[in-house]
């Protein structure tokens, strides 16, 4: 598989995504600029410029109309897609560090930072899709502070006003956005702070990775560990790849204490493995340090890994990807 790769960071990249169509790629990093990509052949289409700090996170709706980022600036930007300007900031107390649409694209959840007395704290906003998408409301439909432990990352699951959310202190959740309350959490789902939250297609069970070298895939509803997937490298990222039974986890040791690593002790590789039998089966490599973000095409024909060095690659799967069997001689039917 032959890499297109992606220069127009010249900092570590935070979060890569793919539009729900797939045909378009967009990443964010800590050089306070968002690029927008065509999948197919990696040129370049546009950049969100406004934000004056890292941007953190950045999600888009299912239309590719609007788009939404989380920055180090403490704000909450809403763009459009296809002009590239910036619709409507809100702002914080302190930085926003991950954004999520729902289904639907009407409603924005953000968590923001514990920070200078302020605590961790998760709002979501309704977005008005109304006209040319400038007029929000300033305030927060829902706001509250999760007690505990800090969030890191969030989602929205398939019932109405319940968010999925990944903690520091390892712990998944499920949030009543309306009231604020937890309705379910798994204290000990993983034993170091939660990296990244990806949902299935269908949103029924998401996967986790974690600084405590797994990742798992849990059921939305119940909470209940799936699969676990252990590796001996703190993971950042983890995706799931549709139609076909595999996960792609990355990450890499702390950029800090890479200088006394060689590539192949740093662990610098996207890693699949096996969904069903918790065995891995590839590695990819290519990344200079460790990889901080992965997604997978919404139709599982290539993938995206965005890294400490500045870089994205994306892979297009090669036929033998396709032709493999994975269930033996099993043939599943769709």
């Amino acid at each position: 598989m032959r890499p297109i790769l992606l220069q127009g960071h010249e900092r570590s990249l935070t979060q890569i995504k793919f539009n729900s169509d797939g045909d378009l790629l967009f990443s964010c990093s800590k050089d306070n600029v968002i690029n927008v990509w065509y999948s197919h052949n990696g040129e370049r289409l546009g950049t969100y410029e406004g934000n004056n700090g890292s941007v953190w996170t950045v999600d888009v709706d299912a239309d590719s109309e609007f788009m939404v980022s989380g920055a180090a600036d403490n704000t909450l930007r809403l763009w459009s897609v296809a002009t590239g300007k910036c619709l409507y900031t809100w702002e914080f107390p302190t930085a926003v560090k991950r954004v999520a649409f729902n289904d639907e694209g009407t409603q924005v959840v953000c968590i923001t930072e514990q920070r200078m007395g302020h605590q961790c704290a998760i709002r979501v906003f309704n977005i008005n899709r109304e006209g040319d998408g400038t007029k929000q409301s300033k305030e927060p439909l829902y706001m509250f502070n999760p007690i505990g432990s800090k969030a890191t990352v969030c989602a929205f699951t398939l019932t109405p006003n319940v968010i999925i959310t990944g903690h520091e202190s390892g712990k998944v959740a499920l949030f009543n956005v309306k009231s604020g309350e937890e309705i379910d959490n798994n204290e000990r789902a993983h034993g170091d702070v939660v990296t990244d939250l990806q949902l299935s297609k269908d949103r029924t069970y998401c996967i986790t990775s974690s600084k405590d070298k797994s990742a798992r895939i849990h059921d939305t509803k119940t909470l209940l560990v799936i699969k676990t997937f252990t590796t001996e490298t703190p993971l950042n990222s983890a995706a799931l790849a549709p139609d076909r039974p595999y996960v792609l986890l990355g990450g890499g040791q702390e950029a800090m204490s890479v200088t006394t690593t060689s590539l192949r002790q740093g662990k610098f590789e996207t890693r699949f493995w096996h969904k069903i039998f918790e065995e891995e089966v590839g590695r990819v490599k290519g990344h200079f340090g460790p990889i901080n973000t992965i997604a997978v095409h919404p139709a599982g024909t290539m993938y995206a890994s965005g890294g400490e060095d500045g870089f994205v690659r994306v892979h297009h799967f090669d036929d033998s990807y396709f032709k493999a069997k994975p269930y033996g001689e099993l043939e599943i039917l769709e």
